[in-house]
Order: C-alpha cells, then structure tokens, then sequence
C-alpha cells in the first residue's frame, strides 16, 4: 500500500502496441466556426476504424463572395493543427461555396503548404468526383445561399460540364441559419425544385442538415440526391483508400461504376 514520501518504482514490461484505433484511415476537415452540421455528419457516415479530425476556421457569420474570400488567410494554418503527429491521409476544406469562390488549386496549395504529408482536398472536388462517379450530365441544385453565390455556383457547375437545369436558394446570409433549417424543409424543397430532365439534385453546402434525409429524398424523387458533406466524405474515404458501403447516405455509398 502506498504511503505519502515512499519512492514508486514500476516493473519493466513489454507492452503490445498496434497501429491505433484508427488504422484504416485518418481524414482531416477544416470546418467553419459556423457549420452547424458537418461534424455529426462526418462521424455518422465514417466506417469502422476511420478517423475524423475537426478543426476550425474563424469565419465571419455573414456569408457572402468578399467573405468567403478571407477563408484562404487562415487556410495553411488551420491544415497544420489537424493531428500533425498522426498525419491524416487525407485533409479537406469543408465550405462547398467557399470553394468554388476562392478556387480549388489555390485551397489545395495552402492545405499543403500547412500539412505536406497529407492530400489536400476542397469539398466542391468531392461534389464533382461524386456527379461524375454517377455519370451525371443535368441536375438541378438547392442552396441556402445568397443569389450572388449562386450565379458563381452555377457558372463553376457549367465550367465543369454540367446542365445546370434550375439553381434556387433560400437567400439566407448567416452560417448558424443554414444548420437551423430543419432537415424535412430540404426534402420539401427537392421535391420542390426537381425536373423531370434532371439526372440527380445537389443539395449544396456543408453547413446545411440535409445528408441525413439523403435516403428520403431519393426515395419520393426516384433519383441519385448529392449533398456536400455526402460527397465530401465519400471522396475522400476513395482518396484515403477506403472503399466501404455506407448505408443511410444515398445510392452513392452504394454505387459500383468504377471501383
């Protein structure tokens, strides 16, 4: 029995080690400090022995071009505070607008420039790897952002060789009001801006609560529903050499075209 003032001395001993709880895959996101919603989202979709690593980027809660614009300021840093001892495989900016605004190669250069033992990623990557795994060609997109995004969504959609059918948003200016739009409003809203020529919908923006209803919208609609969080996580488990089905998150998680 211990006494206060006795010396402690262990015994010599070979513990067993292993690789660690998370030996498949470790992926990294970098979150606004607004998202309300990637983070349940990423651990709700993440297979078994994968890591999830958060961080945050300061943001402004005002989402408009000139302040998405700011998010590469603070990118390389935000990148280098991700676990750097255990080096994800994989570490991606989480902000579908902020993407497309900034520009994915420059995104792409700071993450590296922050953590160079990882693969940099920008959540619009992953939206595009995802249209293309499913050999979409028309879709018609649902945001919560204002309509001076959604022109530059559009025109990324249409450089990338997408029919952008009909792009509606809900003209909402702030993070935290993206994550308080309920989930069964989005599949109202699907239901709402579908058309019969549209191959899939892309419900788009990280910060929004519609992958949990993935599976209902595909369900009422009859057709492949693409949420950022979604592709994001999807992309980079693939990038990160995990190649899992996931059920609850869509035919996506399900698909085997090309892999």
């Amino acid at each position: 029995m211990f006494k206060p003032g006795e010396k402690i001395k262990s015994k010599k001993r070979n513990p067993e080690m292993d690789k660690g709880r998370h030996w498949r895959a470790k992926l990294g996101f970098i979150l606004m400090s607004t998202d309300l919603a990637a983070e349940s989202d990423f651990f709700d979709m993440a297979p078994k022995d994968v890591a999830v690593h958060i961080t945050r980027l300061k943001t402004d809660d005002y989402t408009t071009n000139e302040t998405l614009s700011r998010h590469i300021e603070y990118m390389a840093d935000a990148a280098s505070r991700i676990q750097p001892d255990t080096k994800p495989n994989v570490i991606s900016y989480s902000c579908t607008s902020g993407s497309i605004v900034i520009g994915e190669e420059i995104i792409k250069k700071e993450i590296k420039k922050g953590a160079p033992y990882s693969i940099p990623m920008t959540l619009v990557t992953g939206v595009i790897d995802a249209l293309k795994e499913l050999k979409i060609k028309k879709i018609v997109v649902g945001t919560p952002y204002l309509d001076e995004i959604n022109i530059k969504e559009a025109e990324f959609l249409y450089e990338k060789g997408f029919s952008v059918l009909n792009i509606q948003g809900l003209n909402l200016t702030k993070g935290i009001e993206f994550g308080t739009v309920t989930p069964d409003y989005w599949i109202k809203f699907a239901e709402e801006i579908d058309e019969d020529d549209a191959d899939a919908i892309f419900l788009s923006c990280g910060g929004i609560r519609s992958t949990e209803v993935i599976d209902k919208i595909e369900q009422k609609i009859g057709k492949p529903v693409i949420t950022s969080n979604q592709a994001q996580m999807w992309s980079c488990l693939r990038r990160a050499g995990v190649k899992d089905n996931v059920l609850g998150f869509g035919k996506l998680f399900n698909y085997q075209l090309t892999n």
